[in-house]
């Protein structure tokens, strides 16, 4: 790559877009230094605006616990009181939407909110299932937000005891039937969270584990519940039920796991974050993600060294991939395929869109929707498909064409014109796209730049 791909190349794939002025500041900086920026996100440096934004979303920072006492009904409630806790939930989940789709959209801390957004895809909970509603917000707030380029056996042990995703793979029910809950109440193991843990959030379905380990994780797993209410150990939600809970010795992984009630788990959640295999799978994601579908595996295999003997710390492997060779080889430059989450954000962000409403919010998440990707709405445990084969199709790309001129309408003031996406989109664009460009009406020109194929890929 040139100089000048290299900036594009470098916005495109650490930010979910170029915003006006973008290319001429990384160019300035240095490419290195605007790496460096991005890879230490600093809070102090997000714009006044959206931080005062923020702050007008008073349920985006509750901790479970408080989420719970605000939703709290009587134990026999009317339905009117079943009514408007159903509609704080509608409540507490809309400030989670807004909170995620303004941060995307202004955040300096693009790489930030990139890792968020893989992260979230990557430990998926439904936001329609369940309390999930309530506490989708503070699953990324309290789970992934803080983690999201820190350790990954933090990033892990967040997600594993947070209440979103209890409730949603159903680790609250797992009861050992041997236990004095289980007997009582009849009550049984249960393995859907345990294979997912393994299977997709660690060592993948290749990943040398056996029947025998699921069902063992799942025995070490069993009392892992929630904790509502005032009676809550502490904030986090998470609650530990001995009486619940399969007090005999296991064997997982090929380790002896001695009976200790919850130490158990911390001590499966540390085997699996430090095993091979959990090492290439995550590496193979990240490379995907940044790299392309099919990532070198000589790049794979280094990045998984680099994850096991940096003890999981993702900024390291992250710096290592950002200064890899396949990084930055030009057969990599504009072949990854955005999602509709990208696609919608690239649009925005390049039209400079900014301090929007709630209803612009809500058309965004809308134009998501029409696009099969709402925020939060994925139903299956492995989360939005990340890679092209799963976006590319004449339908869907029909449909881009067609909202891309959606999102340049939301911009109702100094809309940019042609010259100004151009220049805010580097060297993005094909001289095919250029010339169709130059030879179209002022007024269709803009549509013609964000609707282009070049804007499908990053």
């Amino acid at each position: 790559m040139n100089n000048s791909q290299k900036i594009t190349h470098v916005i495109e794939r650490l930010s979910l877009g170029a915003r006006p002025g973008d290319h001429t500041q990384v160019q300035r900086m240095g490419v290195e230094t605007y790496i460096r920026q991005q890879l230490n996100p600093d809070s102090a440096n997000e714009p006044a605006a959206l931080t005062q934004r923020l702050s007008q979303l008073p349920h985006i920072d509750l901790s479970p616990k408080a989420l719970f006492a605000y939703n709290a009904v009587p134990k026999k409630p009317t339905n009117e009181e079943r009514s408007a806790a159903k509609q704080r939930r509608v409540k507490v989940a809309r400030e989670a939407v807004q909170a995620r789709l303004l941060r995307a959209l202004e955040s300096n801390n693009q790489l930030q909110e990139v890792m968020v957004d893989f992260w979230f895809n990557h430990f998926n909970v439904y936001m329609n299932r369940g309390i999930v509603r309530l506490l989708v917000g503070s699953y990324e707030h309290m789970a992934i937000r803080p983690h999201a380029m820190g350790k990954f056996r933090d990033l892990l042990g967040a997600t594993a005891k947070h209440p979103a995703m209890l409730s949603y793979l159903d680790n609250w029910l797992n009861t050992s039937p041997n236990s004095p809950r289980g007997r009582n109440k009849k009550r049984g193991l249960n393995e859907n969270y345990a294979r997912e843990l393994l299977e997709l959030h660690t060592m993948g379905v290749d990943g040398g584990y056996t029947q025998a380990d699921v069902e063992n994780l799942t025995r070490i797993l069993t009392g892992w519940s929630i904790a509502g209410g005032q009676n809550a150990p502490d904030e986090s939600g998470f609650r530990f039920e001995p009486n619940r809970h399969d007090p005999t010795d296991k064997v997982f992984l090929g380790q002896q796991i001695a009976s200790g009630g919850v130490e158990e788990g911390e001590r499966a959640l540390d085997l699996i974050a430090r095993h091979p295999s959990t090492a290439r799978h995550i590496s193979y994601k990240l490379a995907q993600h940044f790299v392309g579908d099919q990532p070198p595996a000589a790049l794979v295999d280094r990045l998984s060294e680099r994850f096991r003997s940096s003890d999981g710390d993702i900024r390291v492997v992250l710096s290592d991939l950002f200064e890899s060779d396949e990084f930055w080889s030009l057969d990599h430059y504009q072949t990854k395929f955005k999602t509709p989450y990208q696609y919608v954000f690239s649009i925005a962000r390049a039209v400079g869109l900014s301090s929007p409403s709630d209803q612009v919010l809500r058309r965004l998440n809308g134009t998501m929707r029409q696009l099969s990707m709402p925020l939060y709405e994925c139903r299956p445990p492995d989360g939005y498909a990340q890679v092209e084969s799963a976006w590319l199709n004449a339908d869907a790309m029909m449909r881009r064409t067609s909202l891309s001129t959606a999102v340049y309408r939301l911009k109702k003031d100094n809309r940019p014109a042609a010259t100004s996406l151009i220049s805010t989109l580097g060297d993005q664009l094909s001289e095919n796209t250029l010339a169709a460009v130059n030879s179209a009406s002022n007024g269709i020109q803009p549509t013609l730049i964000l609707g282009s194929p070049e804007m499908m890929y990053r």
